[in-house]
């Protein structure tokens, strides 16, 4: 869950600011709440302190729960670390819990060490979570030791949790004032708003058509319009302007390491899915009530879930969102596609048709179509600059982000410019040792042919830049500079934007996997929230999954586009989450009674019992005959309508008496008598 995107928030503010009011309101909307208190009830005589808590107290809901971490410091960072992705906690407030810390019934003990365990657990939360930590930075140095060591923690602790938040407000005199917005407040645009100061509108801002990208650098940073492609029975919605080419190098202020004077760099500590829950949802997958063998190569969707979704009973992905990369490579990359090809297929994309529009809409996605820089000729030269790159991979990161600060579960990662095939393969051939024509596919024409000169073409091209660039550092950065291109630079940008929001991402093609090996060099936990539906029959994936450790799931080697192989086997992913969520632990494993139904009512009148069963079982009649199921009491035998059954055997030399009218119990036969075959004496 979220707060207007935001998934941990920091509320500062002075005594009796309005703050803890403002951090209730926040979450008013969660159905259940758990409120974490951490002040001690101090001293029994202290009436006004008495009187706080009570206040406290009675402005929470009756649905709300709280849990008291008073007695122990190390217990804060435990519940929130242990709180799943359903759950929202509101943590009030962090004054009392370095009160307690400080406290010398807890000394000695590493304050600092515990400080930052806390920051980890908040930067690490799967829950809602929003904080609250009175601000008394702006107050004097307070005259005491113990004074200073309170303000001295509590503005440590203030900084390590503010960095680690999504979002921090400051409350003063009950006014919100924002100073880390994770997304614009609610009511505006769903993208970022950045100060004008940092990037002023230039003059190609005054007369934009209404509905078009903001050019470059306007103070709004706006990201391309978000779609929602609808199903082909109803109207498509007209085309959308294309963004701006320049779209992609205007400055941002989303990312948090941008924020904190960091950039994009190797060797990033982003998060890691967790270790746990992955294999405790596949071990729960053969306890559930399945008739047949179970998942089969499906249990390893329902162990990435629950890894990237930190329970061991994930749900499947209600929102998704498709990041169609368009942007296309000069020179011998492109040898062989169709002039304009890759803009028709990106306008098709924007007015809701072509095979990725159509599978978007039957999966309920949403699609964003996003220009990325045109990249140069790589036999020739570098296809892009450094700032390129850098900017490139920072638009990248704030695609990521606005998804996810629109709720997005999953991300679809796909791309159609020409020549991305080929730059992939460069990257491979850079990266993993690859020969370029055992990872480069054969060239398709738009009539469905294949073109072996442009393949030769595209192979040559991709020799070149090696050539070329053997002397050249191999680092990510550069590797994305000399050969990856700008979609490649934009999809690693994602990639590492996803990671560090803890967003799953499909990958589906080249360009995907591509990214995928560059990112490994800044930083290594992104290929762990990255899942390979299919391989489509494309060499370089393949070599590519293998080195990153992505097992494709399925061999349908469909090959309609990047990001639409994805789309098509979407739904069966989401319908192994759908059974591992929904299924109930079989009986026999105590998941419950499977007589949990009540027996039907026969279809007939059936006789009715009249009273106890006889101590003995009537046997089976040797021939045909009515079944008698208990003693019938007052039963008068009718004469037989027909000749009767046919005896196979010797008729006894006897004749049947007739039974007795209506008598008081079933009709005997004499011990004395010969009986008939099929009757028994008495």
């Amino acid at each position: 869950m979220s707060v207007d995107g935001w998934n941990t928030l920091l509320v500062l503010g002075g005594i009796r600011s309005g703050k803890s009011e403002f951090a209730e309101s926040v979450v008013a909307d969660a159905p259940t709440v758990r409120y974490v208190a951490t002040a001690p009830e101090g001293d029994p005589e202290d009436t006004e302190w008495a009187t706080r808590l009570a206040a406290h107290r009675a402005r929470r809901p009756g649905s709300w729960t709280t849990e008291e971490t008073a007695a122990d410091p190390g217990r804060l960072a435990e519940v929130i670390a242990a709180a799943g992705p359903n759950e929202t906690l509101l943590v009030d407030d962090l004054g009392g819990w370095v009160t307690v810390l400080l406290d010398p019934a807890h000394q000695p003990a590493d304050d600092t060490a515990t400080i930052a365990e806390l920051a980890a657990a908040v930067r690490a939360s799967a829950a809602r979570l929003v904080l609250v930590s009175p601000e008394v930075g702006l107050s004097l140095v307070p005259t005491t030791p113990l004074g200073r060591a309170f303000t001295d923690a509590l503005g440590a602790t203030n900084r390590a949790v503010a960095e680690a938040c999504d979002a921090v407000a400051l409350v003063v005199a009950g006014q919100t004032a924002w100073l880390k917005p994770a997304a614009a407040p609610a009511g505006a645009a769903e993208t970022r708003q950045a100060p004008a100061a940092s990037a002023p509108a230039g003059p190609a801002q005054a007369g934009a058509a209404p509905g078009a990208p903001a050019p470059a650098g306007a103070p709004d940073e706006a990201l391309p319009e978000v779609l929602t492609p609808t199903a082909p029975t109803v109207p498509a919605p007209a085309p959308v302007p294309a963004a701006g080419p320049a779209d992609w190098a205007a400055p941002t202020m989303a990312l948090p390491m941008v924020a904190t004077g960091l950039v994009i760099q190797p060797g990033m500590e982003l998060p890691m899915p967790d270790d746990y829950t992955g294999p405790q949802a596949v071990d729960r997958l053969a306890t559930l009530d399945i008739p047949g063998a179970g998942l089969g190569v499906l249990e390893r969707v329902v162990g990435f879930a629950a890894a990237t979704q930190g329970t061991a009973t994930p749900t499947p992905w209600s929102s998704v969102r498709v990041l169609l990369l368009h942007g296309d490579h000069e020179g011998g990359a492109s040898a062989g596609a169709a002039p304009g090809g890759s803009a028709r297929r990106a306008r098709q994309a924007r007015a809701g048709k072509g095979p990725l529009a159509r599978l978007a809409a039957e999966n309920g996605a949403s699609l964003q179509v996003v220009e990325t820089p045109a990249s140069a000729p790589i036999e020739e030269g570098p296809a892009l600059t450094g700032e390129e790159v850098e900017a490139a991979l920072r638009y990248g990161w704030r695609l990521a982000e606005q998804a996810a600060d629109a709720g997005v579960q999953l991300l679809v990662l796909a791309a159609c410019g020409a020549g991305t095939e080929t730059a992939a393969a460069a990257v491979l051939a850079a990266t993993a040792g690859a020969e370029p024509p055992a990872v480069l596919g054969r060239v398709v024409t738009e009539h469905g042919e294949f073109d072996d000169a442009a393949w030769m073409v595209r192979c040559a091209a991709v020799r070149d830049a090696l050539h070329r660039t053997r002397r050249s550092a191999r680092e990510a950065k550069d590797v994305l500079a000399e050969l990856g291109g700008g979609d490649v630079a934009v999809a690693t940008g994602v990639l590492l934007g996803a990671t560090a929001r803890r967003v799953p991402v499909l990958l589906d093609g080249p360009v995907g996997v591509a990214a995928g090996m560059v990112s490994r060099d800044l930083a290594g936990q992104a290929r762990h929230w990255c899942l390979l539906p299919d391989h489509g029959g494309r060499p370089g994936v393949r070599l590519a999954a293998d080195v990153l450790g992505l097992t494709p799931l399925l061999d349908l080697r469909l090959d309609l586009g990047e990001g639409a192989t994805a789309l098509a086997a979407l739904p069966l992913l989401r319908a192994a989450l759908s059974l591992a969520a929904g299924l109930p632990v079989h009986p026999a494993l105590g998941g419950g009674d499977d007589e949990d139904f009540t027996e039907p009512e026969p279809a007939g009148p059936g006789p009715a019992s009249t009273g106890p069963e006889p101590d003995f079982t009537e046997p089976e009649p040797a021939g045909p005959g009515p079944t008698s199921t208990g003693p019938e009491p007052d039963f008068t035998e009718p004469e037989p309508a027909g000749p009767g059954p046919t005896s196979t055997g010797p008729q006894p030399d006897f004749t049947e008496p007739e039974p007795e009218p209506a008598g008081p119990g079933p009709t005997t036969v004499e011990p004395d008598e010969p009986v008939a075959p099929g009757r028994r004496a008495d």
